[in-house]
């Protein structure tokens, strides 16, 4: 009996067990990632129908799908005036047309990667629908590369243009007969385009127009005409695009999920090689005005006035309650006011004379009156306002120097003259420190920098120190006291690059860039000849 009842509960424990185990709450696992490709069923009319009269096309998907940034990647070539309307409606993408298109024309609708599904966001690669409004479908093409003139890199957001009509002055008034878009590694392919001899543009479109009518657009063109012949025929073999089948990416397996394979792209050359460059600026004109700082306003023009004068003065005000510094190219004024009842206000009127290009192309001078506008932000309530404390950085970039290397202060505000009593300058060896001699020289054309100079021994350690309020600006700001711990290094302990020119046709400039393409190191040259790069840090390093 009692061993019965112990075979009862046991059971009955089991049993509670499992329920418990039934009962716990847990998140359903899912399935893998859904990385097919939304697929075309119907379009209507179909893809390649003649002699189209409609204003409507309708595209089908066997999935619901949506539209990313499709103002700025749908396209018409030949391009249109009123850019057609392009919307969503459940498994439908429609294109509504604005205007009548044109007779005995192929029209191709491109639409790049602006269609995805609805749930995972798999977009189709470069879809284009093709129709014409006439008899044939034309099936030539044109293919080739855009290239940035200056770095040889990919341009991005460029268009390319093709036009029938010859004259070089066509493309800044018209829309051309043919339009495309480069993709991410710079090449293009304008399809179903008639035989006959164009000339080729490409253009960084700054307003929209699909023409360069801007003279300070990026553009790029062939020097002769391009001959498009049947011999020439770069166009593939045009599949069914209902029948296209659903692509599954090659998967790996990282962790235990299941991850796609990413494989390097190949970058198809096209016949055409176009190197896009930005047109030097000719004309004259104010190019920007502002107040970032309560007592600082600035003024930059287009292009360096020269010769010719580049003036500010403030009406009402007295010569000496500001002063005006210009940059090297003279085409950029900063403006310090130096009195408080100046930059107190919340609004000042200024009177800027600058050379001006007029609609003729004359060039003279043009007077501006710019009220300049700077609100002070409002401390959030409660909160205490305090001053806040002069500040200034230096060039000493990991407590190291080169030999040779100048010291710099910089700041955000005018330098007043520093205490030089409340500043020294020490070689330190083990333990022992000896002063070193230093002089701190102002720039002459920049009052928010300074330079010290010292005779600094290569491999040798220093210590520069500044107390309190040795440093501070011109509006009663003082900096704190501060250490910099710093050594020279020895020349031998760098690189140095030796570059032998061959060849060379012109001047030339030669620059050295670091990782973060910013210039190192520049020469000029103007002949066949050696330079070299002394002082270089280890690593890699891009020659330009």
């Amino acid at each position: 009996m009692k061993r019965n009842r112990v075979g009862q509960f046991l059971l009955m424990s089991i049993l509670f067990v499992l329920i418990g185990a039934c009962a716990k709450v847990s998140n359903p696992s899912g399935g893998p990632r859904d990385r097919t490709l939304p697929v075309v069923m119907e379009t209507i009319p179909e893809y390649g129908s003649k002699n189209f009269k409609g204003k409507t096309i309708t595209i089908t998907f066997d999935e619901y799908v949506s539209l990313d940034n499709i103002n700025d990647k749908f396209m018409v070539s030949p391009p249109v005036k009123k850019k057609p309307k392009v919307y969503v409606r459940g498994k439908n993408v429609i294109a509504q047309m604005e205007e009548d298109l044109r007779d005995s024309t192929t029209y191709t609708f491109y639409f790049q990667d602006a269609i995805k599904d609805l749930n995972e966001g798999n977009t189709i690669e470069d879809y284009q629908f093709v129709l014409s409004t006439g008899t044939v479908i034309d099936s030539l093409s044109v293919t080739g590369n855009v290239y940035n003139a200056f770095n040889l890199e990919t341009p991005e957001k460029t268009m390319v243009l093709l036009y029938r009509e010859l004259a070089d002055s066509f493309v800044v008034k018209h829309l051309p007969d043919y339009i495309s878009r480069v993709d991410q590694k710079g090449y293009f392919r304008i399809n179903n385009v008639k035989a006959g001899t164009y000339r080729l543009y490409a253009l960084k479109d700054a307003d929209n127009s699909k023409n360069y009518n801007f003279p300070e657009e990026e553009f790029a063109f062939m020097n002769t005409p391009v001959e498009i012949t049947e011999e020439k025929n770069f166009m593939p073999v045009v599949k069914d695009t209902v029948t296209v089948k659903k692509v599954i990416p090659k998967v790996k397996d990282v962790k235990g999920k299941k991850e796609p394979i990413i494989q390097d792209t190949i970058v198809p050359i096209g016949e055409y090689p176009l190197m896009l460059f930005a047109p030097l600026k000719t004309n004259h004109y104010l190019n920007s005005s502002g107040r970032p700082l309560k007592y600082q306003l600035t003024y930059t023009l287009s292009l360096p006035p020269d010769s010719m004068d580049f003036t500010l003065k403030i009406p009402g005000s007295r010569e000496e309650s500001y002063f005006i510094e210009k940059n090297r190219e003279k085409d950029t004024i900063k403006v310090w006011l130096t009195d408080s009842t100046l930059y107190t206000q919340t609004q000042l009127v200024t009177i800027v004379t600058y050379p001006f290009t007029d609609t003729l192309g004359l060039l003279g001078y043009k007077e501006d009156t710019i009220k300049m506008r700077f609100l002070t932000p409002r401390p959030s309530r409660g909160t205490k306002v305090k001053k806040a404390a002069f500040t200034y950085e230096n060039n000493i970039k990991g407590n190291i120097l080169k030999p040779g290397q100048q010291i710099v202060f910089t700041s955000g505000t005018p330098f007043r003259e520093p205490d030089t009593t409340k500043i020294k300058l020490y070689q330190v060896s083990d333990s022992v420190r000896v002063k070193v001699g230093y002089s701190l020289v102002k720039d002459s054309t920049n009052s928010s920098r300074y330079f010290l100079n010292s005779d600094l021994i290569q491999d040798k350690k220093y210590l520069f120190v500044a107390d309190s309020a040795a440093f501070g600006n011109i509006y009663n700001d003082y900096a704190d006291s501060t250490g910099i711990n710093f050594s020279v290094k020895k020349e031998d302990s760098y690189s140095k690059l030796t570059i032998t020119i061959k060849n060379s046709k012109g001047s030339c400039i030669i620059q050295l860039l670091n990782s973060q393409e910013k210039i190192v190191s520049e020469a000029t040259v103007n002949t066949d000849t050696k330079i070299s790069f002394p002082l270089l840090d280890a690593g890699i390093t891009d020659l330009r």
